[in-house]
């Protein structure tokens, strides 16, 4: 499993955080219980499983949403 924080333009409502949180659930690899889309800093943490998911198919069910990506981080 890999971590990881990505950065948003910033998200202006909360109804922004379920749509968000909605797309990135939909994707084979990701660990549930580590998803977390944070209003406040405009960031998604999240583990998945690099077998099933690259960030990039994170970050495109984002911004297929119509939501900015800035910066990935993966540990």
């Amino acid at each position: 499993m890999k971590a990881a924080t990505i950065q948003l333009e910033t998200l202006t409502c909360p109804s922004c955080m379920q749509k968000i949180e909605g797309a990135v659930k939909k994707l084979d690899g990701i660990d549930m219980d580590s998803l977390k889309v944070l209003f406040n800093s405009s960031k998604v943490k999240v583990s998945f499983d690099e077998d099933k998911l690259a960030i990039d198919q994170i970050e495109s069910a984002i911004t297929n949403m119509g939501y900015e990506v800035l910066k990935s981080n993966v540990k």
